[in-house]
């Protein structure tokens, strides 16, 4: 949220059902808050418990039929158990869902109404996502004290997002860029830049897309639908023969970034250069070598 260096902390995933894809209870060292996620089916068993009787903010989950992003809404209540129970025969979409609320009960309606608001602005930032709500939600005026409070627990909150696999809050930070090897990618006269980070591949800003896609990507239609789905979010954008990257953007893989600059299926890995044209699969590959060489000197 301010920029700072992550600092490090630990994660308890309590599955009280013993199954890992069943009701999961997620704590933080050191916060009050605590999250809870799980499958829509079972949401009629679980919905008695406490948390869901406290205030709180949610997230829903599931796939969108307009193309490969997930679909989401984002809702705040309380209690929480009432406004899930109108979801549950409202929404169709969702399949899985995360609450998060306090173990102490700190949480108050402008709280969670904050939270609610800035996960709007974050989730329509990164447009990672496509976003079920028909309107936005405006922030509360809060106290110093209390607006404080609901930026801690929103930044513990964004800590826990990726882990659960729903990473549509981040945009890559642009300090992580100094730490990270640049690559480019040229072909069809267009170039692109580059890395590959902990977030996923990133490409950054001004990068060069092409405009027409290869008719063999029709055995990847998942790029088609992706480049599609960006163009309608902004973060391409028509500029003369090309498109650009209007902002950094994070996909899941250096093919998947290959492949939506170059309008066809690509090999990251090889298509991703240096500066003296090492593919990423060699810098990777020399990586290993050069630590392997390192652990045999200290044994």
């Amino acid at each position: 949220m301010n920029g700072s260096s992550p600092r490090p902390f630990s994660i308890k995933i309590f599955l009280p059902a013993g199954t890992p894809e069943g009701l999961r209870i997620i704590e933080k060292s050191n916060w009050t808050g605590v999250g809870v996620v799980f499958p829509r089916a079972l949401f009629p068993d679980v919905k008695a418990r406490s948390e869901f009787s406290r205030t709180g903010v949610y997230v829903l989950v599931g796939p969108s039929e307009e193309g490969e992003l997930p679909m989401i809404y984002i809702g705040e209540a309380d209690p929480i158990r009432r406004r899930l129970e109108q979801h549950q025969s409202g929404k169709d979409f969702w399949t899985w869902a995360v609450v998060f609320v306090s173990k102490d009960g700190s949480l108050n309606k402008a709280h969670v109404s904050y939270l609610e608001s800035h996960l709007l602005t974050l989730a329509k930032d990164s447009r990672r996502s496509h976003v079920d709500n028909v309107t936005g939600s405006n922030e509360p005026s809060l106290a110093e004290a209390d607006e404080a409070d609901a930026a801690s627990f929103l930044s513990d909150m964004l800590s826990i997002f990726p882990l659960l696999g729903l990473p549509v809050f981040e945009r890559p930070r642009a300090d992580r860029r100094r730490k990270r090897q640049m690559l480019h990618l040229r072909g069809k006269g267009l170039e692109a830049k580059g890395f590959e980070g902990a977030e996923g591949f990133v490409v950054l800003e001004g990068s060069q897309a092409a405009a027409t896609e290869v008719p063999s990507i029709v055995r990847s239609p998942f790029l088609t639908t992706l480049r599609r789905e960006l163009r309608e979010k902004g973060v391409l954008a028509a500029d003369s023969e090309h498109f650009r990257f209007m902002q950094d953007y994070a996909f899941n893989s250096p093919s998947t970034a290959a492949g939506v600059v170059l309008g066809r299926a690509a090999n990251g890995r090889t298509e991703w250069q240096d500066g003296n044209g090492r593919t990423l699969k060699a810098i990777q590959e020399a990586q290993v070598k050069s630590t392997a060489v390192s652990e045999d000197l200290t044994t």
